[in-house]
């Protein structure tokens, strides 16, 4: 088989793997059987005539091969998906950008980015979604997203070792904050002591793996009792609006924190800072790149002032 016979559905599962970093979450985006996709990306390697995908335990990483695949790829399917466009009289791609976002940026900052844009640049068309930041900067790597807002936490290492390494702007820092009941009795001050953090419930953010303990203060002194666990940022704060345990959370949740919860500070030890990243590929960004960068970082500047 020769490259040049390569499917286009082909192309399209290579990219969702290179995106999504394993198999199993590529068929799940795709809606495709997990065999499914190894068949696609057996014969693709078929017709490269060497391996794109390096298979390690913690998922995918592009060989040398891959990459330049990845590239070619992106471009080939960026141009029928254009094409689609145009034939359906929507704007080209030249006006549209492809914003991704970790979910608690989706709260605030990306809808006030939005509605500023669509008063300042109503042809701009903006494509969006969500995803944790690992995926994300892989959407970026797989030229799937223009830009990606990230979480990053101390010691801020780059969010990845690939080179050449991405464009990071910070657009915050803030200290990270604790979501308690209104009715609790640590909800009675303007701050949280950490001292006060032991022998609390806790609700996590996930039930496995690292991501077990995000929504348990940094570094407590002890093995925290989980009380619940929950992906979605909005189940958790409703978990602590009816008293059923703390959380952490950033500091610009506080806008959008239902009612029977506050958002406060923590004092009496280190501050956990939390950086929000604007993240790009290294390459010259295009005009409407540009403009939604500029009302992202517009956005955050107003949500901090706040």
């Amino acid at each position: 088989m020769d490259f040049t016979d390569v499917s286009l559905t082909a192309l399209r599962v290579f990219r969702a793997v290179a995106e999504q970093g394993t198999f199993t979450a590529a068929a799940a985006s795709l809606g495709y059987t997990q065999s499914a996709v190894s068949r696609q990306i057996a014969a693709i390697e078929r017709a490269a005539g060497s391996e794109l995908l390096e298979r390690r335990r913690d998922g995918i990483r592009l060989t040398a091969a891959g990459r330049v695949v990845l590239r070619r790829a992106t471009t080939v399917l960026d141009e029928i998906e254009a094409t689609a466009r145009e034939l359906s009289g929507l704007p080209e791609g030249a006006g549209t950008v492809r914003l991704g976002w970790f979910p608690s940026a989706g709260a605030v900052l990306v809808p006030r980015a939005l509605t500023s844009l669509r008063a300042s640049d109503p042809g701009l068309d903006v494509v969006g979604r969500e995803g944790s930041t690992p995926a994300l900067v892989r959407a970026l790597r797989a030229s799937s997203l223009d830009l990606a807002l990230l979480a990053s936490a101390p010691p801020f290492r780059p969010p990845d070792t690939e080179s050449p390494p991405l464009a990071l702007q910070t657009l915050t820092e803030r200290a990270l904050c604790l979501a308690v009941p209104a009715v609790h009795p640590l909800a009675r001050g303007d701050f949280v002591d950490v001292a006060d953090l032991r022998g609390q419930r806790w609700i996590a953010g996930s039930s496995s793996g690292e991501d077990r303990l995000m929504g348990v203060w940094p570094g407590l002194d002890e093995r925290p009792e989980i009380a619940h666990t929950a992906r979605d940022w909005l189940a958790k704060l409703h978990l602590v609006a009816a008293g059923l345990g703390l959380t952490t959370a950033p500091a610009t949740l506080a806008a959008a924190a239902p009612p029977g919860v506050r958002i406060l500070p923590v004092r009496g030890g280190p501050q956990e800072q939390r950086r929000l990243l604007l993240a790009r590929l290294p390459q010259p960004p295009t005009e409407p790149v540009i403009r939604v960068a500029a009302a992202l970082r517009a956005a955050a500047l107003d949500t901090d002032t706040r």
